[in-house]
């Protein structure tokens, strides 16, 4: 990041990431459920993805070209819906009717209600095998187009996703990047605690894959290592993202128990004021 431009670009998508995390608490908070910890840990890789590296129109959903992206831990869906809102994809004011009743926005990402999710999610451990096989019909069809999938670190303890990782390296899917959101908080406690996952670079290095490892709150750092991944050829890259539950509020930040519940109206104001919004 020497560059005047690059370093413009970078205050540029560390000011998106705050107000999506103020997006995501305040219809959090209105819907009254949800999941808070999880969609502020990925937050600076997401709107990363969306304001930096993935080709997408937001004019034209399914643009054949477009780079896709597959939220694994569909849980986190508030934070897709606030990315794709500010994205262009529909008006933000939608926000306000997340997990309500004939909703296009609720709990988990649904691509038959919302244009521009790509894949449904909720059920963990998928993703990757959906990413794998979209990234075969590309090149199939002869599509430059790259996939993106999101994991959770809790979710990689499904065996699904080392099936997954097995195959997008024997077939040299370079066209996918798994991410892992590395807070090591999951629904009943510590990933350490509930089931070992480490040591996690190596065991995606054992499958075959290019490996980074990064701070997934330095947005310098997220930046090179998309464009690191674009740049590997012949196997599939995965990017180890260590990052705090809850990130960018302190009373959330590396609390479990914010895994899945919203905000009190309290907690929101509280949470506004430190992020740089009284309203």
């Amino acid at each position: 990041m020497t560059t005047l431009i690059q370093s413009r670009d970078i205050i540029f998508l560390k000011e998106q990431a705050r107000k999506i995390r103020i997006a995501i608490l305040k219809m959090l908070t209105k819907a009254g459920s949800g999941h808070t910890g999880g969609s502020l840990s990925a937050t600076d890789i997401v709107t990363a993805l969306y304001f930096y590296k993935m080709r997408h129109k937001p004019w034209e959903p399914e643009w054949p070209e477009r780079d896709r992206f597959i939220l694994s831990k569909g849980h986190a869906a508030p934070l897709l819906y606030a990315v794709l809102a500010y994205s262009g994809y529909f008006d933000p004011s939608l926000l306000n009717t997340l997990r309500k009743l004939n909703s296009p926005l609720q709990g988990h990402p649904s691509s038959k209600l919302l244009k521009g999710v790509e894949v449904s999610t909720g059920s963990l451990g998928q993703g990757l095998s959906v990413a794998n096989g979209i990234a075969l019909g590309l090149r199939l069809s002869k599509i430059n187009a790259r996939v993106y999938c999101l994991l959770g670190d809790g979710e990689i303890q499904e065996g699904q996703i080392w099936e997954a990782a097995m195959t997008a390296s024997h077939y040299s899917l370079d066209n996918v990047c798994a991410i892992v959101d590395l807070n090591d908080l999951q629904i009943d406690g510590r990933c350490s605690e509930v089931m070992k996952i480490e040591p996690v670079t190596k065991k995606w290095e054992a499958f075959g894959w290019h490996v980074l490892q990064i701070d997934g709150h330095n947005m310098g750092e997220i930046v090179e290592a998309l464009d690191e991944s674009e740049r590997i050829k012949i196997k599939p890259t995965v990017i180890v993202a260590k990052t705090i539950k809850g990130k960018g509020v302190s009373i959330f930040e590396d609390k479990v128990e914010y895994h899945g519940i919203a905000p009190t109206i309290e907690e929101l104001e509280a949470a506004l004021r430190e992020l740089g919004e009284d309203g």
